[in-house]
């Protein structure tokens, strides 16, 4: 069932919105050659403690961290240690807050010191992925149409869609109904309306769009060790243009 917010809903998904934005925003900024994605981690759990919001990762379904850092082959669910980033590296970070009762939850990919220009190209890709999307996410439109925009322009750019994960509806519990699909997908025939709120997050691989879990039954990898990227906001469907929740001075 999918829920359609109150005014006082969305005041406190504004709030979970924000400070996953402005958590995201300078774990990004931590990204330099020789840093820990521990050390991200250890970072993102005290800002949103000071912050008074818990961690919508931590503890979900099991996870163990506070953040998802994947990293070049890496799609998703990345789960930070002692791995040392290097020049070069494509990192990517999905932050989640949790506070009064709502969640907030966004994701970037960026390039760790000096940045190859292909890699910089899938990075710039999946970010348009996002916006092309975000035309579509307005009353009247349909799921679908969300669908159809990431896979056209990650396709027509020479690029596949990852097909096993999609976005999702999000609120009082992180996954909510509709499911949001990079692809189309009879999955996704959801007419929009004022009051939804969704993730939508395109994960774009520069390879094949076949993945593989790892043994840690977490982190998500590209079949063929090509490289992949993924961005994401919290989306607030209203009778005009949509609102980006998690949207904050300084994102990417």
């Amino acid at each position: 069932m999918i829920a359609i917010k109150s005014d006082a809903d969305i005041s406190a998904m504004r709030q979970a919105g924000r400070i996953a934005g402005l958590c995201l925003r300078d774990a990004c900024r931590m990204v330099a050659p020789g840093v820990t994605t521990a050390s991200i981690d250890q970072f993102v759990r005290k800002f949103l403690a000071e912050n008074g919001a818990k961690a919508s990762f931590l503890g979900y379904r099991g996870y163990p961290s506070a953040i998802c850092i994947s990293v070049n082959d890496e799609v998703i669910h990345g789960i930070p240690g002692r791995r040392k980033l290097r020049d070069g590296d494509v990192v990517s970070l999905d932050v989640g807050a949790y506070i009064n009762g709502f969640h907030g939850d966004t994701a970037a990919t960026v390039i760790c010191g000096k940045a190859d220009p292909e890699a910089m190209r899938l990075v710039k890709v999946t970010r348009e992925c996002f916006y092309k999307a975000l035309e579509f996410a307005k009353t009247g439109f349909r799921v679908t149409d969300i669908s159809r925009a990431v896979q056209q322009h990650a396709e027509g750019a020479g690029y596949s869609v990852v097909k096993d994960y999609t976005g999702h509806g999000i609120g009082k519990a992180l996954h909510e109904d509709p499911e949001v699909p990079n692809f189309i997908s009879q999955r996704g025939g959801v007419r929009l309306m004022a009051g939804m709120t969704i993730c939508v997050e395109p994960m774009i691989n520069s390879g094949t769009d076949s993945i593989n879990v790892l043994r840690d039954d977490w982190t998500v990898v590209t079949a063929d060790k090509k490289l992949s990227a993924h961005y994401e906001h919290t989306i607030l469907i209203t009778d005009g243009e949509p609102e980006l929740l998690t949207l904050v001075e300084g994102s990417l």
